[in-house]
């Protein structure tokens, strides 16, 4: 597995555990700790996002 795999995977393991603390909690981690929205906070969820996308490939790779 590559690094770039590996980073994308971390990634959507916390956007995973952060959706699942809004459900069960419904507490935001990510907005917790870098803010509502701020800066940061959209980076960090773009960041969960692209790797959703590359996730895909993921799943498709032997």
């Amino acid at each position: 597995m590559k690094v770039i795999d590996k980073i994308a995977l971390v990634l959507i393991i916390i956007g995973a555990l952060n959706w699942g603390l809004i459900a069960i909690f419904n507490f935001d981690l990510v907005a917790a700790l870098f803010g509502d929205m701020s800066i940061i906070s959209r980076i960090v969820y773009g960041l969960v996002g692209i790797s959703g996308l590359w996730g895909i490939k993921l799943l498709f790779d032997d």
